[in-house]
């Protein structure tokens, strides 16, 4: 996908949410070595160095790697923020970094993006959980316009409330909980069940090609091998657009990540330890 400052970006790749050091790094290796080519974490994860492991353990040159990360709120105001991040990575530069939450003083993290953006140190610049309100004061405040929005995308909640300012503004979106944080309700509706039949592929390939076709940038997160291996073979069917239709007929706007603002208060005092990420590999 081509982002609005002319920037091309795989549009899926997997996630790192709620998976382990140890595990996020195999789980990493194995998708770029399986034809992976964009990976999503962040600080908050506390799994960044595994990450840059994977990177390195997979083989796969690192310019040919999109690589996705978040500063979280704590780290808004640390002018060294974007460069330790880069040194948990392993990285030179980094791809795409989000604002992860719209706490804090989210201006002030902003800046830090656009200052890293113009210095090179990072190439697009997003937000990620960003409601309607902190996201129209980043748009009428900043220099450089966001290329990517990150929030919770699937068939039960496809973003309807934003749709139109994003398009607007050629702001791609990136779904996390592409499969409804693994609801079962969601993934044995009857409709993907047939639509698995009929492209003899499981409900969760037929949900992942659905994203793909809305347009959304997806990255489904797996520790398991053959899972992060299907989710990557969605690329030999088509849904049709009475399928798209029939699918729109399930958003139910059902969220299963609500942020509140005790939440949001509460992030700003919240900091990552990194030292969970540091062990010995034998």
């Amino acid at each position: 996908m081509e982002l609005n400052n002319g920037i091309e970006m795989p549009q899926i790749g997997i996630g790192t949410f709620m998976i382990s050091p140890v595990d996020a790094e195999e789980s990493v290796c194995n998708a770029l070595v399986l034809g992976y080519r964009l990976i999503d974490t962040a600080n908050a994860y506390v799994n960044e160095r595994a990450v840059g492991r994977g990177i390195k353990k997979s083989g796969i040159p690192r310019e040919k790697i999109f690589l996705s990360t978040k500063l979280w709120v704590s780290e808004y105001e640390n002018p060294n923020a974007v460069e330790e991040t880069m040194e948990r990575l392993g990285v030179d530069y980094i791809d795409l970094l989000f604002l992860h939450q719209p706490a804090g003083n989210y201006l002030a993290g902003y800046k830090l993006l656009e200052k890293a953006y113009k210095e090179g140190k990072i190439k697009a610049i997003g937000l990620s959980n960003f409601d309607s309100d902190a996201l129209n004061e980043i748009l009428e405040k900043c220099e450089i316009k966001p290329q990517v929005y990150q929030g919770e995308r699937h068939p039960y909640y496809t973003g309807k409330n934003k749709k139109d300012l994003l398009k607007e503004k050629k702001i791609k979106v990136m779904s996390w909980y592409p499969l409804g944080h693994g609801d079962s309700n969601l993934i044995n509706e009857p409709l993907f069940k047939e639509l698995g039949k009929k492209y003899a592929k499981s409900p969760a390939q037929v949900i992942l090609r659905w994203h793909i076709q809305m347009g959304f940038i997806v990255i489904p997160g797996s520790r398991n091998i053959e899972h992060i291996k299907d989710n990557l073979n969605i690329f030999d069917f088509e849904l049709t657009e009475e399928e798209m239709k029939r699918i729109a007929r399930l958003d139910k706007e059902k969220r299963y990540f609500v942020i509140d603002e005790t939440s949001l208060s509460n992030y700003a005092y919240w900091s990552p330890t990194y030292e969970n990420d540091v062990y010995d590999i034998k």
